[in-house]
């Protein structure tokens, strides 16, 4: 053998141990440097060898071409998720009927990593495949973007073949690093780390995924000899440990306990380590040990019936009001927010919160100074529960709201259409301008990407904009001379701009952000009148024949359709070249008279492109689960829907069962 590639081996296996003791082990034997060194000299001389290349060799993490689409994997076994439960009673009934089935029963307790679950598969020692959960039978195909995680060994040091179950997740400091990184950008904001490890592990350009710096646990086999053997293994706590002497970093924190005060103690350890852990738990896993009894107890339909799942209630977290401050929406509502002394809440740090309106305010008597509960709601929005009165030092302030916009200095008024609303009077607030902008921009309205909010103020401030019609006759040459900008960002800006113009009637309504019609009314409106010019002439009466159109929604349509300087931006827009007419065209009405709710990851496709499948075929899609939900097409990590949609008895499809019905 030659000296070259006798280093390079020697380079590759020192690497391939260095990481597992840095990401697997936590307890690194050489400095970063010395590792980049290393690795750097390991590049070299790859690249002036190339016929020594080797797939598993640590250089190929990130080799990769960027996808066009992730392809789909059928899971050789199911990954099945697990049955949820909320409070310790469920617990003890969970224990109680496992004894009933199983002599003594031991159990896993064990920290749900709040992350996105995959599949590692090897054969003969080698990664060979990574797939996202998906719906549990049918995943995505992420192989590229698995083999960018360190913590995952590209191959280990003996030939098994074996798949792995294991919960991808973003650790908390590349969280908030990220985030800093996207404010100073410009950019939204990610919303938690599940969130953000979630969309990572989607990118389909691997090199995208390798700058998230994602990290894994395995919390279980899913088939295979990890023990080179061909033994049977007998205790999930047994697999986990030999799974770790293999190089994989597996959950940490387990206890194994045997009665249901074990389990209730190590939950109660667990959330008391929450905040302290370097990732996100949102529960604690509670799993029958013995592989043998597992089989006895047996499999739900969706669900083992050896393991449950308890949720940690939403956090709740005392802290200081310090400031209520007043935002101008682009419907003029002026909307107070708390300003808080930071404080973290479920993944994120909260500074602000929501306080609706002053009749919220007021029904929970709070005061600027209190000291106030908060928590997320749905894990995701931070809002006010409740002020302390007897933490009170006689400091605290009474809060009115303002009698003149903050933004404009114009009156405000009290809505009388909806009491709890206190609104601006000028129509040409630059607050109501700028947030209206940004609607019109918007996902679901035209759809412009990268025109954010700072990039709509600093049109406006440049005096490049003075309403949404504008944004049709700026230039190449004055977007990129905005800070930021460059060149080639603002070419991408204009292209989008001018994409937008085909979006058609349906969206171009629902951008125009007349007050209480969303998506589906803008879509029902289009619909009935195809075109613009048809719709500004409608009639109250006319508009209350459509289905679950009332009469203060028509009199919203008719209102704004007869304000002068609305009536001057549709004909501007239109003016502009922008498709004022209905683009939709139904394929047929199969689900007519039908509602789905949608939730969760689909396997394959996007809820956009769900959603305009449903309307195509004559069905409508709600937010929310209710009596009239027809179905509920449920993806992976379906959350408090799926429950709801459960317990009222409605039917829940997969995706592939939707797909059979569109078809």
């Amino acid at each position: 053998m030659n000296e070259v590639l006798e280093r390079i081996k020697e380079l590759r296996e020192t690497l391939s141990y260095h990481a597992k003791r840095y990401y697997v082990y936590d307890d690194p034997e050489i400095s970063d440097f010395e590792y980049d060194r290393l690795y750097a000299e390991l590049v070299r001389l790859e690249e002036a060898h190339p016929e020594y290349f080797d797939p598993t060799s640590p250089t190929c993490r990130v080799g990769g071409k960027p996808l066009d689409k992730f392809e789909k994997v059928t899971h050789a076994v199911p990954m099945n998720s697990l049955s949820d439960v909320f409070e310790y009673g469920e617990i003890k009934d969970f224990v109680d009927r496992m004894a009933g089935l199983v002599e003594n029963p031991t159990f896993s307790v064990e920290p749900k990593i709040d992350g996105l679950s995959v599949a590692i598969t090897y054969e003969n020692g080698v990664l060979v495949n990574g797939a996202t959960r998906g719906d549990g039978t049918v995943g995505e195909d992420v192989t590229q973007n698995i083999k960018t995680i360190n913590s995952i060994p590209l191959s280990i040091d003996k030939p098994l073949s074996f798949s792995l179950r294991g919960e991808v997740y973003m650790p908390r400091k590349v969280f908030y690093a990220l985030n800093d990184e996207r404010e100073k950008n410009g950019v939204q904001l990610l919303a938690n780390p599940r969130n953000a490890a979630a969309g990572s592990l989607r990118q389909l350009d691997p090199k995208v995924c390798a700058d998230r710096k994602l990290d894994i646990f395995v919390f279980n086999l899913q088939y295979g000899d990890v023990y080179g053997d061909n033994r049977t293994p007998v205790s999930h706590t047994d697999t986990l440990d030999t799974i770790k002497e293999l190089g994989f970093a597996v959950l940490r924190d387990r206890a194994l306990v045997h009665t249901y005060e074990e389990i209730i103690e190590h939950i109660e350890k667990l959330g008391a380590l929450r905040d302290s852990l370097p990732y996100d738990i949102d529960g604690v896993v509670i799993k029958i040990d013995n592989l043998a009894d597992r089989v006895k107890i047996g499999e739900g339909t969706n669900t083992p019936k050896w393991a449950v799942a308890y949720k940690f209630p939403p956090e709740e977290k005392q802290t200081k009001l310090i400031d209520i401050t007043i935002a101008v929406g682009r419907t003029g509502v002026l909307t107070p927010t708390a300003v808080l002394s930071p404080v973290r809440l479920a993944g994120t740090s909260v500074s602000r919160a929501t306080l609706h309106n002053l009749d919220f305010i007021r029904e929970r008597d709070i005061k600027l100074g209190d000291t106030v509960t908060v928590r997320k709601a749905g894990d995701i929005i931070p809002e006010v529960l409740c002020a302390h009165p007897e933490k009170r030092d006689g400091t605290e302030i009474e809060f009115y709201m303002p009698t003149h916009c903050p933004s404009c200095g114009e009156p405000v008024t009290r809505d009388d259409n909806d009491g709890a609303a206190i609104r601006c009077t000028n129509l040409s607030c630059p607050a109501q301008l700028s947030r209206s902008i940004e609607h019109f921009a918007s996902k679901g309205a035209m759809n412009i990407d990268g025109l954010g909010p700072q990039i709509v103020n600093a049109l406006l401030e440049n005096g490049l904009i003075h309403d949404c019609a504008d944004l049709y006759l700026i230039t190449e040459e004055q977007v990129a001379e905005i800070e930021r900008m460059g060149k080639k960002s603002a070419q991408n800006l204009i292209n989008s701009i001018n994409n937008s113009k085909s979006a058609g009637l349906e969206r171009l309504v629902y951008a125009l952000g007349i007050r209480n019609i969303g998506e589906v009314a803008a879509s029902a409106l289009a619909n009935r009148y195809k075109t613009l010019d048809a719709l500004m002439c409608a009639t109250v009466e006319e508009l209350c024949e459509i289905p679950d159109f009332g009469e203060i929604t028509a009199d919203c349509v008719v209102d704004f359709f007869s304000h002068p300087q609305n009536i001057d931006l549709c004909r501007k827009l239109s003016s502009l070249g922008l498709n004022t007419s209905s683009t939709f065209v139904q394929l047929d009405n199969r689900f007519e008279g039908l509602t789905f709710v949608l939730t969760g990851t689909l396997p394959t496709m996007s809820r956009d492109a769900a959603s305009k499948m449903i309307k195509d075929r004559g069905g409508k899609t709600a937010g929310s689960v209710s009596g009239k939900t027809s179905y509920v097409l449920a993806g992976e990590d379906a959350g408090s829907k799926l429950v709801k949609a459960k317990n009222l008895g409605i039917t829940i499809i997969d995706e592939e069962e939707f797909l059979k019905m569109c078809n």
